[in-house]
């Protein structure tokens, strides 16, 4: 039988070869309409029907986004590239100030303002702000909601168990537990610098500290005769010294 390399006829499939690079695709704009149109200090694309274009603005909603075209007189489902310039700024109006084109109070998103007791719509860079000086006053007053904002904690009541972690260290680091045995008392009885845990030695007065074996005062060892050094080994005769072997 003739061997086939395993390699071989890899080329003819286009395994070796490398891909060419995908050029970037460029949206395709109709002719007649803008790319790109600015309502309340955004950037829109103008391809995209009213309605979904709306939604970039920060403070328009899907219900505003929806309720503002046809409030103005124009289709939410027209491309809002094909707008002429008054359209543009009727609606741009609209967006600013809804209740000006009877939108009713329920969709406006400040309603009842602490500052000034109006209710009004709060659109782009202005409701940054707003939402800044409201979690500043939080703060400033000592609030539940201003205290969990400083702390950098959840402020609606989620679960912090195993949620909102990020910035923290979990477990016990090893230089506590270095320090916590440190500082572990010795056991009542136990000689100092003993080891915690062992036991006294046998006879000895209960919180009496243990002997050192050779030092004045150390009891005998057990079987060791009358009159002998404390600490001389069992047997060993008083005076005389042990002979090296």
């Amino acid at each position: 039988m003739q061997k086939v390399d395993a390699h071989e006829g890899k080329e003819s499939k286009g395994y070796g070869k490398e891909k060419p690079k995908q050029e970037a695709k460029r949206k395709i704009v109709p002719a007649g309409i803008r790319g790109i149109v600015r309502v309340a200090e955004t950037d829109l694309d103008g391809t995209r029907k009213l309605r979904g274009a709306l939604l970039k603005i920060r403070g328009i909603g899907h219900s505003l986004a929806v309720c503002l075209p046809r409030a103005v007189g124009l289709d939410p489902n027209v491309m809002l590239g094909s707008l002429n310039d008054e359209q543009i700024s009727r609606l741009e109006a609209a967006v600013k100030n809804p209740q000006s084109v009877g939108i009713p109070v329920n969709a406006i998103n400040r309603r009842s303002d602490p500052a000034t007791g109006l209710t009004h719509q709060i659109v782009s860079s202005n409701l940054i702000m707003t939402q800044k000086f409201d979690i500043d006053a939080m703060k400033k007053m000592r609030c539940y909601k201003g205290i969990r904002h400083e702390l950098g904690l959840p402020v609606r009541g989620q679960r912090t168990r195993s949620s909102f972690r990020t910035g923290m260290v979990a477990g016990v680091s090893r230089s506590k537990l270095i320090e916590a045995a440190k500082g572990a008392k010795p056991a009542a009885g136990a000689a100092p610098g003993a080891a915690p845990g062992a036991p006294a030695a046998a006879g000895a007065k209960p919180g009496a500290p243990a002997a050192v074996p050779g030092k004045p005062g150390a009891p005998a060892a057990a079987g060791a005769k009358p009159g002998a050094p404390a600490g001389a080994k069992p047997g060993a005769v008083p005076g005389k010294k042990e002979e090296k072997k």
